[in-house]
């Protein structure tokens, strides 16, 4: 079955998801919630896993409940937790519960969270991961062996950061995941569409995949200097946070921002990856702004 973030691709349609995170606990009310509130304005929700190395449900149950919902997932999976016989028995479980998109990630590192005793595992990492893919999707295990329960048809995606240092890491990244199969690119927080415009045009253009720059929603001054200090990568502008602290109501602001990088994007690449945290009921608004179209649900 042809997932709709498969389907939009197939058509060339300019894609967009949007970033949910899984309940810190049994409820899944809010994130439903949230949810709910992006139906008919992207194609696919993501749900985190373990973002940032702290502790949320299983993005497999979170992606599952979801789909049961009739909200498409796209489900994260990192390598930090798993080894490579639980990657692929949750790959399995979540295909047979009828998950079909999955953005395979190496993971944060577990210093970065709230368990930083626990152990990382990192047995694979994320290029690794979408080979194990392209093997499940042909009907074999990571060993080779032919899987008697029949293969998998999962829609992999991959992480791009188009704002590296290296522009040579960058561009061997890029072609070793797409070689390893992957089918889409989610970015990081974009922030330099200068970078993004050139990682289009000179490392990009190899390919037919699509990417989707990834959008932030700044709530405040205070908000981007506390990312510029703790997110590596990132450096938002000094002129965007003057501009949000000279706001009479800088969360308003913050979304004209975000539909103007979002307008941005519409130039440059084949879609957009929304990030609201906490406040995700307002990407709707921002799509609006910007001018995207609400998207025919199934």
């Amino acid at each position: 079955m042809t997932s709709n973030l498969q389907q939009a691709v197939l058509n060339k349609d300019f894609l967009v998801t949007a970033e949910v995170a899984p309940p810190k606990g049994g409820n899944p009310a809010r994130m439903l919630e949230v949810a709910e509130k992006l139906k008919g304005r992207v194609h696919a929700v993501n749900v985190t896993d373990g973002s940032r190395a702290v502790l949320r449900m299983s993005s497999v149950a979170a992606s599952v409940i979801l789909q049961q919902h009739n909200i498409e997932p796209v489900c994260q999976v990192a390598c930090r937790d798993r080894n490579c016989l639980g990657l692929q028995a949750d790959l399995m479980g979540a295909y047979a519960l009828g998950v079909r998109n999955v953005l395979a990630l190496t993971g944060d590192p577990i210093k970065a969270g709230d368990h930083t005793k626990s152990r990382g595992v990192f047995e694979l990492e994320s290029v690794r991961l979408l080979k194990l893919i392209s093997k499940l999707n042909s009907g074999f295990d990571f060993n080779d062996k032919t899987m008697p329960d029949e293969s998998l048809d999962l829609f992999p995606g991959a992480a791009v950061d188009p704002q590296l240092k290296s522009v040579s890491g960058l561009q061997k990244r890029f072609e070793k995941k797409l070689e390893a199969g992957a089918e889409f690119f989610q970015s990081q927080m974009i922030t330099d569409f200068d970078k993004l415009d050139k990682f289009m045009s000179q490392i990009a253009c190899v390919s037919n995949k699509p990417i989707l720059a990834g959008i932030f929603l700044l709530k405040s001054a205070k908000n981007a200097q506390f990312i510029n200090k703790y997110v590596p990568g990132v450096d938002i502008p000094e002129s965007t946070i003057e501009r949000l602290g000279n706001a009479e109501n800088p969360l308003q602001e913050g979304v004209k921002i975000a539909a103007e990088q979002v307008e941005l994007a519409k130039t440059m690449c084949q879609g957009v990856h929304m990030m609201a945290v906490k406040r995700e009921d307002l990407i709707p608004e921002i799509l609006s702004l910007a001018g995207i179209e609400p998207i025919a649900v199934k």
